[in-house]
């Protein structure tokens, strides 16, 4: 059995998770590196998914290490049953194996019931007032402002007339 190791690095506790996954016995520690804006958040994580195989274990720290939704955290313990493979989580101790398996399967399930759909997106940034008087000054109308951010229409009547006051 292959013990895998998954980090994702955002603080100065997630290094440290490095070594306990090490400490552990995990043969192949990987980490997941903050990136860019817009570009795919778990490369690492997914590259794991698709070489995991039968009777390998990936391991994580945390489960928040896995996705930011309870419903990310359940595809990918679906990927890895896909793959014959478990997932073992060190705090709490959790594993996908077997009764308790099917016990963190079904409380998960049941979180994920109750979670709102939106759980996990970014929201937007709001347009800057400059950005709008700008476009105002350029000769665009409210409406087409809007469209341009991608906000509401209030939202640019309420930033034009903040700008006026």
């Amino acid at each position: 059995m292959l013990r895998i190791g998954y980090v994702r690095l955002r603080d100065a506790r997630s290094a440290d998770d490095t070594a306990i996954l090490k400490d552990f016995g995990c043969h192949v520690v990987r980490a997941e590196e903050p990136v860019e804006p817009g570009s795919d958040e778990q490369a690492v994580l997914y590259s794991i998914l698709d070489f995991i195989g039968e009777g390998d274990q990936m391991v994580v720290t945390r489960l928040d290490h896995l996705g930011h939704s309870t419903r990310n955290v359940l595809r990918v313990i679906d990927r890895l049953e896909a793959r014959g493979a478990s997932l073992f989580v060190v705090e709490p101790e959790l594993c996908s194996d077997g009764e308790g398996g099917r016990a963190l399967r079904a409380a998960l399930a049941a979180v994920a019931a109750v979670e709102p759909v939106w759980a996990g997106r970014k929201r937007r940034r709001a347009p800057a007032a400059e950005e709008i008087r700008a476009l105002q000054e350029a000769g665009v109308g409210p409406v087409e402002i809007a469209r341009r951010l991608g906000v509401s229409r209030m939202t640019v009547w309420r930033k034009l007339r903040a700008l006026e006051a």
